[in-house]
C-alpha cells in the first residue's frame, strides 16, 4: 500500500510562461492558464518562481521592493478564490513583504477548498551576476515545510534550493510525497542554447537525483522568455521516483502540461531500492560543518 492516505493517482500541472513588467497582467495570465489546466482535470498546479513580475533580481534597485506584497494578501486571496472555484491546489511563488525592511522569496500553498495552508520561505539565497537575490531576500526562517493538501502531502522548495540534496532529503523525511520546485533560471540572451546545454543538464540532473535518492516524483517549473540580458531556459520537467523523465518542456515556448502521478509507486521504488532504510544516520553529524578541516 502507498504511504499516503489520499488517492494514489494525482494529476499535477505546471505553467511555464513569460512575464511582463505589470504584476496584474501576470496574475491574470496565470489565472487564465490555470483555468486551461482545470479543463484537463488537473488537481495540483505549480506556478514558476516570482510569477507576478519580471525577474527583478538581475539588478540591485530599491524601486523593486515596491513589487513585494503581504502573504496572505492580494495574490493569495485571488488565487484562493480560484482554487475553491476549480477544486484544485495552487502553489504560488511570490515576493513577500514581511515588514518594513524584511522581505522573503516565498511560496504560498492554497488548498482545493481555498484554504491558505501556509508558506515556505526560500532557505538558500544566491548572489551571482544577474541573480542578486541577497540584496532583496532575507533567508527563510520557517525551516523546510510540507503541506497536507486534499490530493497529496507536498513539499515545496524554491530555485536555488534545488542544488542542495539536504533540502530535498529533509523535506521528504517530513513526509512529502511530491517535491515541487518553482524556479527562475536561464543564460545570457546572446548565447546559443546548445552552448549552455551542459548547465541545463546539470540543473535537471541534480533534481532527478533528488527523485532517485528520496523515492518521490519531482516537478520543476521554470519561466521562459527574454528579460533584460537573460534568456530564461524553460525546460520545466517532471520526473518519476526513479528519475525517469515523464515530461520536459521546450526552452523557448510557453507551455502547459498535466501529468498523472501514481504515488503508490513510491512504495515500490523504496522497497526495491531501500535508500532510506540503509541511511547511516549515526554517521552524518559532520554534514553540519561548513567544511571538514583536516588540521
Amino acid at each position: 500500500m502507498s504511504l499516503n492516505s489520499k488517492e494514489n493517482k494525482v494529476r499535477v500541472g505546471l505553467v511555464q510562461m513569460s512575464c511582463s513588467a505589470v504584476p496584474q497582467e501576470n496574475l491574470d495570465k496565470a489565472i487564465a492558464r490555470i483555468r486551461e489546466l482545470a479543463q484537463q482535470n488537473v488537481q495540483i498546479v505549480c506556478l514558476q518562481e516570482l510569477f507576478t513580475s519580471l525577474y527583478f533580481c538581475d539588478v540591485e534597485s530599491y524601486d523593486n521592493f515596491k513589487l513585494a506584497e503581504k502573504i496572505p494578501g492580494h495574490s493569495t486571496d485571488t488565487l484562493s478564490a480560484l482554487a475553491s472555484e476549480l477544486n484544485i491546489v495552487i502553489i504560488a511563488s511570490l515576493f513577500e513583504k514581511r515588514t518594513n525592511g524584511i522581505y522573503h522569496n516565498t511560496t504560498a500553498v492554497l488548498d482545493a477548498d481555498g484554504t491558505y495552508l501556509g508558506k515556505y520561505r526560500k532557505m538558500h539565497i544566491p548572489d551571482d551576476p544577474g541573480y542578486y537575490e541577497k540584496f532583496y531576500f532575507t533567508p527563510g526562517d520557517l525551516g523546510y515545510k510540507v503541506f497536507d493538501t486534499k490530493y497529496a502531502k507536498i513539499g515545496v522548495l524554491i530555485c536555488w534550493d534545488q542544488w542542495y540534496p539536504e533540502a530535498a532529503r529533509i523535506t521528504t523525511l517530513m513526509g512529502a510525497e511530491i517535491l515541487f520546485f518553482p524556479t527562475a533560471i536561464g543564460w545570457h540572451k546572446l548565447q546559443e542554447i546548445d552552448t549552455n546545454n551542459e548547465q541545463y543538464q546539470a540543473w535537471q540532473t541534480i533534481q532527478r537525483g533528488h527523485a532517485v535518492a528520496n523515492g518521490v516524483p519531482v516537478v520543476a517549473v521554470n519561466r521562459v522568455g527574454i528579460e533584460g540580458d537573460m534568456r530564461f531556459w524553460g525546460g520545466s520537467f517532471i520526473a518519476n521516483p526513479f528519475g525517469r523523465l515523464l515530461y520536459q518542456a521546450s526552452h523557448d515556448e510557453e507551455e502547459l502540461h498535466v501529468e498523472e502521478l501514481d504515488l503508490a509507486k513510491s512504495d515500490d521504488y523504496r522497497t526495491h531500492w531501500p535508500f532510506l532504510r540503509d541511511r547511516r544516520i549515526d554517521s552524518y553529524q559532520p554534514i553540519t560543518k561548513r567544511f571538514i578541516d583536516q588540521d
